[in-house]
C-alpha cells in the first residue's frame, strides 16, 4: 500500500463528503429523514464499490471494477483499516474539555436518567441473548455471539460496531463487523424516524410542557446549515506563535490514546499472569474504551492543576466530528452485503426485537421513571440507544428547542457515567470475549439482573425522588 494510495483515499473520503453535503441539501426525502451526511456519503461509497457496481461489472465483463469498483482495490483496503483507528479518536476526545462531576452529585440529580440509560442497554443484551440462545442459534446454526449485536449497533452506534469489528473477527464471528454496521444502520433510521412521529404524537397528546413542534420544519434544521447565526467551532487556548491550537489539541488526543494503550497492555499483562489459564477477556477487549479512560485522566489532571483551561471543549468536538464521520463513511464503504444476505433472517429478527424493546422502554416505562418533563429527558436517551448521541440530542432539539427542561443537563451529565460502560464502553468491549470465554448464560444473568434493579429503582425510587426535587426548585 503505497503512501499515494493513502492519500488519494483520505482525499475521496471529503470528496464524498461534500457530495454527501449537496444531497442533504437538495434532497427533501434525506431532510425528512434526517439524515447525517455521513451515512448519505457512505451508501454512495458503498453503491460505487466493489458490493454493487463491481458486481454490476463483474456481470457485464468489466474486470477494472470487480476489485473496488471506481475506486480501486487500494482504496478500498485503507478504507477498510480506518475505522478500527479512529474509534480511539473519537473515545479519546468523549470527556475531554469538559466538567467532571462527583459520582455522588451525578447519582443525585441524574437517578433516574441514568436507571433509563441503562434499561434501555441492559434490555438490548437481555432480549439479544435470549434471543440468540432460545431461536436463533438453534434454528439458524448461528453464533450465540449474536446475542450482543443490538447493543453494539444500536446502543454504540457505527463507531462501535466498526471498532469492535476485529475482536469478532479474531474470536471467529467474522461476519460480526458487517452485520453490527448494518445493525447501526437500521437503528439510526428507525431511531430518526420513531423519534420525529414520537415528537409530534406527544405535541398533539400534550405529554411535554416545551414541546415546539415547527422545530419539525426549520429549514436549517433540515438542510443541515446555518443560514443565519453561526456557532463558533472552538476557541484559541494558545497563541499561534507558539503552537496552532488544532495541533495542540491532536497532540492532547494523542497522548489520551497512548495512556489507554498502557492501561490496556498492563491489565493483558495481569490477566496473563494470574487467570489466562481459565479465561482471557482483556486480551480481546479493543483500545477504544481505555482510550477513553485516557482522556478521562488527563481532564481530572488538568482539573486538579489548572491546565485544564488548555483543553478547549469545542475544538475537541470538531476533532471528534471529524473522526467519527471519516469513520462512518469508510465503514459503510466497506460493508459486506454478503455478511447480512447470509443472515437476513437472524439480523431481521433480532432489529425488529430491539426496536419494539426501545419503543417500549420509551413510552411505557419513561413515564413511570420521570414524572416531570419525562418526554424531553427520554427521547434523548431513546435517540442514543437508537443510534449515536448526536441523534439523541437532534430529537431532544426538537423537543425542546428552548432548553426551558432540565433534560440536556440531565442527559448530559448521565453520558459521563453512562459511557464508560456502555454504547462502546467497558461492558459493550468485554461482552463478545465474556460470550465466547463463559458461554452466554453468565452475560444474560448479568444483565438481567442489572435490567431489574436498573427498573425497580426507576419505577419506585429515582423516579419519584426526582418529581420531588423538581417540583421544590420551580
Amino acid at each position: 500500500m503505497s503512501p499515494s494510495t493513502i492519500g488519494l483515499a483520505i482525499l475521496l473520503l471529503g470528496i464524498l463528503a461534500i457530495v454527501g453535503t449537496m444531497i442533504r441539501v437538495r434532497s427533501r426525502t434525506a431532510q425528512k429523514l434526517f439524515l447525517p451526511v455521513s451515512i448519505i456519503a457512505g451508501f454512495i461509497a458503498l453503491i460505487l464499490g466493489p458490493q454493487v457496481l463491481g458486481r454490476l461489472g463483474e456481470w457485464l465483463g468489466w474486470d477494472a471494477l470487480v476489485e473496488g469498483g471506481i475506486f480501486g482495490g487500494g482504496v478500498q483496503e485503507v478504507w477498510g483499516e480506518l475505522p478500527g483507528l479512529l474509534i480511539s479518536v473519537v473515545f479519546a476526545a468523549l470527556f475531554l474539555g469538559t466538567t467532571l462531576p462527583s459520582p455522588k452529585r451525578a447519582v443525585k440529580l441524574l437517578g433516574p436518567q441514568l436507571s433509563l440509560g441503562v434499561t434501555f442497554a441492559s434490555g438490548q443484551y437481555v432480549i439479544g441473548i435470549l434471543l440468540a440462545v432460545a431461536i436463533l442459534v438453534p434454528l439458524f446454526n448461528v453464533s450465540p455471539m449474536f446475542g450482543a449485536l443490538i447493543e453494539i449497533g444500536f446502543e454504540g452506534g457505527h463507531g462501535t460496531a466498526a471498532g469492535m469489528a476485529p475482536v469478532m473477527q479474531e474470536l471467529g464471528f467474522e461476519d460480526g463487523g458487517d452485520l453490527a454496521l448494518a445493525m447501526a444502520t437500521v437503528g439510526i433510521l428507525s431511531g430518526v424516524i420513531i423519534g420525529v412521529i414520537g415528537v409530534n404524537w406527544a405535541a398533539r397528546r400534550g405529554h411535554s410542557k416545551t414541546l415546539d413542534v415547527s422545530a419539525n420544519r426549520d429549514p436549517e434544521i433540515a438542510r443541515g446549515l446555518y443560514d443565519s447565526e453561526q456557532p463558533s467551532g472552538g476557541s484559541l487556548t494558545v497563541r499561534t506563535e507558539s503552537v496552532d491550537s488544532l495541533t495542540l489539541h491532536i497532540g492532547i488526543i494523542a497522548l489520551a490514546v497512548l495512556i489507554g494503550q498502557g492501561l490496556l497492555s498492563g491489565l493483558q499483562a495481569i490477566e496473563q499472569w494470574l487467570w489466562a489459564d481459565t479465561i482471557e477477556i482483556f486480551e480481546f477487549v479493543p483500545l477504544f474504551p481505555l482510550a477513553m479512560l485516557g482522556g478521562v485522566i488527563i481532564q481530572l489532571i488538568g482539573d486538579k492543576t489548572g491546565l485544564a483551561r488548555l483543553i478547549d471543549r469545542g475544538t475537541m468536538e470538531r476533532i471528534q466530528g471529524l473522526a467519527l464521520d471519516t469513520l462512518i463513511i469508510a465503514a459503510l464503504a466497506t460493508l459486506s452485503l454478503d455478511a447480512i444476505v447470509d443472515n437476513l433472517w437472524p439480523f431481521i429478527i433480532l432489529a425488529v426485537a430491539g426496536i419494539l424493546w426501545n419503543v417500549f422502554v420509551l413510552f411505557f416505562l419513561a413515564p413511570r421513571f420521570i414524572q416531570n418533563f419525562w418526554f424531553e429527558r427520554a427521547i434523548a436517551d431513546f435517540g442514543q440507544s437508537q443510534g449515536v448521541t448526536a441523534t439523541g440530542l437532534l430529537l431532544l432539539r426538537m423537543a425542546d428547542p428552548h432548553q426551558k427542561s432540565p433534560a440536556y443537563e440531565a442527559f448530559g451529565y448521565k453520558q459521563l457515567v453512562f459511557e464508560p460502560f456502555f454504547g462502546g464502553g467497558l461492558v459493550t468491549a468485554a461482552s463478545i470475549p465474556l460470550i465466547v470465554q463463559l458461554g452466554p448464560y453468565p452475560l444474560l444473568i448479568i444483565m438481567a439482573v442489572l435490567l431489574v434493579f436498573a427498573i425497580a429503582s426507576g419505577l419506585f425510587y429515582f423516579g419519584k425522588r426526582a418529581s420531588f426535587d423538581l417540583e421544590r426548585q420551580q
